[in-house]
């Protein structure tokens, strides 16, 4: 088992959650204020250890085989497992931005929301 904070289409109600395949919510939480937040072309979000933003997401306690044969081969090859600080200072496994695409022309900072679900709202009345 290993924590996973996710802050995309892995959480409740995100086309990625069935891969948890039934994995419980522990808890929502908040990344310490040390991130660089991505869409990456509306598709999903990205975070990134380069900045100074907090991120809204969700930790599950993941089996590792969930995390290799379900989560995994379903993220984006532009992102890669990482570790990311919470707010409270523990760590948590997570996907991240590779820094090979840091300059794609994809991506939109979205620090200042920090919370992919509001940034897909933004438009919405």
């Amino acid at each position: 088992m290993a924590l996973i904070f996710l802050n995309g289409g892995g959480m409740r109600g995100g086309p990625l959650h069935h891969q948890l395949q039934g994995t419980p919510l522990l808890c929502v939480a908040r990344s310490a204020p040390k991130y660089r937040y991505f869409s990456v072309g509306d598709r999903f979000p990205a975070m990134h250890g380069s900045g100074t933003g907090s991120v809204l997401g969700e930790v599950y306690d993941l089996p590792l085989t969930v995390l290799r044969d379900h989560l995994l081969p379903a993220e984006p090859p532009e992102l890669e497992i990482g570790v990311v600080e919470l707010a409270d200072g523990s760590a948590c496994l997570a996907t991240v931005l590779r820094d090979s695409h840091l300059d794609s022309p994809d991506l939109v900072d979205i620090t200042h929301i920090g919370d992919w679900q509001a940034w897909l709202d933004r438009d919405r009345p």
